[in-house]
């Protein structure tokens, strides 16, 4: 990894790791050095994304498999979480106040007529069952359908489609809550995390605390995977799965692997996400959330360490502004800065200053150029 590039992870973990927290925790409030707990929470979701961006990252910058899906892992990390975080609710949901759920069911199921817990829930009771989940779930996912995909030798855009109609069909089933994980409206109001309120201030900073921690575990996993003989011939893969075949490869085999490690990586930012933002929904699964994280890899710059992350935390504060001034005009912003990015900054963000350290190399030479044709010019 290039110097410039650690300098950059040891600013960034002094600095949201350390400056962020101490910043919330003990600046005064109205003072420049002071960090809301709304910053600090806003901040722990654009995190979360990021995860999920490094996740589409592995996959399509340094695998070459362009995945429409990965959102689906995102939301099934998130589900695995959320239920149980629903099942603590308890004494401290509606229907209980009001005397209608003696059971303690989580409140939608109560709306829905339902006198007993499903099966399925009951092992999620136990925090443990639920956080083994989260890589689980997302994991198995993906092992069936990578293995069936790879196996018969789908890939390109043929593999993108099948992704983009696997994240289409699920989010169709949670719609239609076929599983009891609450509809449209899934699964929120939660109350307790290991019987620390949700709503506390030191127990949304330990949350953001924990998802950067998390988020610079997985870089410096991407970084060490990608500095071994198992990255380089996953680059191989990229750049010419044949010739990978042809030198006695198992090509299968290894993108197998991956997929199934960057869905177990969705999976955690989902987890990480769910008590941040309060709420998980079948919407986060559709088909249009993958390919804006497939956007945030491509602003920030697809085959680079730092690229996703920075797309990432750039398009969702742009978005958080936009909505809000401009809310008709999103989508049209986001497209247009998906082909911004495309057209003219291929390396993205992460690529921008070497790409003006080239533009101004251009300048000099073609300045150089005139100089020395006019003095050749210039009669002795």
């Amino acid at each position: 990894m290039r110097k410039p590039e650690n300098l950059i992870l040891i600013i960034g973990a002094l600095l949201l790791l350390v400056i962020m927290p101490l910043m919330n925790a003990y600046g005064t409030a109205g003072s420049p050095l002071h960090v809301s707990d709304y910053t600090i929470n806003l901040w722990g979701k654009y995190l979360s994304y990021a995860l999920l961006a490094i996740s589409v990252n592995l996959l399509w910058g340094y695998t070459g498999l362009l995945s429409l899906g990965q959102c689906l892992f995102f939301s099934l990390g998130g589900y695995a979480l959320g239920m149980h975080l629903m099942l603590k609710i308890g004494k401290l949901g509606q229907f209980y106040k009001a005397g209608n759920n003696p059971l303690e069911l989580p409140d939608f199921m109560v709306f829905m007529g339902k006198t007993e817990l499903p099966g399925h829930w009951i092992p999620f009771h136990n925090f443990w069952f639920a956080a083994l989940m989260v890589f689980v779930v997302p994991g198995m996912v993906a092992f069936l359908f990578g293995w069936l995909a790879f196996r018969s030798r789908i890939k390109g855009v043929y593999f993108s489609i099948l992704t983009q109609a696997l994240t289409y069909a699920a989010s169709l089933l949670f719609f239609q809550n076929k599983f009891t994980f609450g509809g449209n409206n899934g699964l929120t109001d939660f109350k307790t995390l290991l019987g620390a309120d949700l709503n506390a201030a030191d127990v949304r900073r330990n949350l953001y605390i924990a998802t950067v921690i998390l988020l610079f575990t997985v870089l410096l996993l991407v970084k060490w995977l990608l500095g071994t003989k198992f990255g380089k011939v996953q680059k191989a893969i990229r750049d010419s799965e044949n010739r990978v075949l042809f030198s006695g490869y198992a090509t299968t085999t290894f993108k197998l692997f991956i997929f199934v490690l960057c869905a177990v990586i969705a999976g955690a930012a989902g987890a990480l996400y769910v008590p941040q933002v309060g709420i998980i929904n079948p919407s986060e699964m559709t088909p249009d959330k993958s390919l804006e994280a497939v956007v945030w890899v491509a602003v920030g710059g697809r085959g680079t360490l730092l690229g996703p992350v920075y797309g990432a935390i750039f398009v969702n504060a742009l978005k958080s502004w936009a909505t809000t001034a401009y809310p008709d005009y999103w989508l049209i912003i986001l497209g247009g800065l998906f082909v911004l990015a495309v057209l003219f900054t291929p390396n993205g963000m992460a690529g921008l200053p070497q790409q003006i350290k080239d533009i101004i190399a251009w300048f000099k030479r073609r300045a150089a150029n005139r100089h020395a044709e006019a003095a050749a010019a210039t009669p002795a």
